[in-house]
């Protein structure tokens, strides 16, 4: 049934039947064909402000408009407070960025309400919705999927430095500033990296001098060769990996991944980095003093192949920096985020990161954000 509605004139004259003619309220009600409890409220409202009762469908009175106002003041405060939290890196920007942030958030603020938080105009904004894009802003949005390219092709990896050279190495023109602000927009971060490797705890025989002496620079591959292991959880346990990497470019030559932590792991590494590489001459080996490393069976096979072995200090992750620096790419870009339920899917992984990405496509740094790949390709022409 549909609610009966009465005008503020009819709600009048009912109470003046009541208070000004005398009529009972019970009688009024009948004669009016109103519930006796709706007259009464009538009553009551009229004595209580006999000015501003009723004031109809759509009106207030004035202290419920001076509440209902502060009420829309504090809401309009408090969508300022949070615009001016999420905008306010834009406060010293340029119109074009204030206005695209309101055009992401107007469905959430009222426009008029962005636009003054942001100082700027409505008449501004609403022009620039309506324009076509510029020439900048068609570039950004060319420079835009080759920067989402490159980083996902990195794993989500890449920062705006390696983004750059890849976006660069496309043909397109910009600059590294441009690159950092397009990732900054669309939230593409890279991940931090993590510090800290496991120590081996394991018995240590007796230990080589520290002869590469942080020296990381070699001119010639087979020069100079760093090695140590790291280690990776799975669900079936510890999967350690070993690692050789040429100093010369900085190419992984040789590895090697077992669930134990023995001789045989860091032996095995070198074999392969020899029957890759080809039978060293003059070449450096650099490892830490671990049991592995110094046991008579990792020496013995040095010795065969004429290698001069070279161990960091004890303690001393920095004699060994560049190793270091290998396995926490690794861990950072590939592994610490992952979980592994076999150690297969651990080896798959790992071989994957190394053969595929880290040697062949990854850019780095100290090479001129060359892979190491390119840069020994370059080499042998240069």
């Amino acid at each position: 049934m549909q609610r009966r509605r009465f005008s503020r004139e009819f709600k009048l004259e009912a109470v003046r039947l009541v208070k000004d003619r005398g009529v009972a309220v019970a009688q009024a009600a009948r004669d009016l064909d109103v519930h006796e409890n709706v007259l009464r409220k009538w009553v009551r409202e009229a004595k209580a402000d006999p000015q501003h009762a009723f004031p109809g469908q759509g009106q207030m009175k004035p202290e419920q408009l001076e509440i209902d106002r502060l009420r829309r003041e504090v809401a309009k405060l408090k969508a300022e407070r949070d615009n001016l939290k999420k905008g306010r890196s834009l406060l010293r920007e340029g119109s074009d960025m204030k206005f695209a942030f309101i055009a992401k958030h107007r469905s959430i603020w009222p426009v008029a309400w962005l636009c003054d938080a942001l100082d700027v105009s409505r008449s501004g904004f609403h022009a620039w919705l309506n324009r076509s894009p510029s020439a900048h802003a068609r570039h950004d949005d060319v420079l835009a999927t080759a920067v989402d390219r490159s980083f996902k092709s990195s794993d989500r990896t890449y920062g705006a430095r390696r983004v750059w050279h890849d976006v660069l190495a496309e043909g397109l023109s910009c600059g590294l500033h441009r690159v950092e602000r397009i990732m900054r927009e669309r939230g593409l971060r890279a991940r931090p990296r993590r510090r800290g490797l496991p120590k081996d705890v394991g018995v240590r025989a007796a230990a080589s001098d520290n002869l590469l002496d942080r020296a990381f620079e070699a001119s010639a591959p087979n020069q100079k060769w760093v090695a140590d292991f790291t280690y990776i959880w799975t669900a079936e346990g510890w999967l350690y990996v070993a690692a050789v990497v040429d100093l010369f470019s900085r190419r992984v030559v040789g590895w090697a991944m077992k669930a134990e932590m023995t001789a045989q792991l860091v032996t095995d590494a070198l074999i392969m980095a020899i029957w890759r590489r080809g039978k060293p001459d003059s070449l450096l080996h650099h490892s830490d003093q671990g049991s592995q490393y110094t046991s008579e069976q990792f020496q013995r096979l040095m010795a065969d192949h004429g290698i001069t072995c070279s161990m960091s200090r004890s303690g001393n992750v920095w004699d060994n920096a560049a190793m270091e620096s290998f396995f926490s790419s690794l861990k950072t870009e590939r592994t610490a985020r992952k979980v592994y339920r076999t150690r297969d899917d651990a080896r798959a992984d790992v071989f994957d990161y190394i053969e595929r990405f880290y040697n062949r496509r990854r850019r780095h740094s100290t090479l001129g954000y060359l892979s190491p790949v390119e840069f020994e390709e370059r080499a042998k022409l240069a």
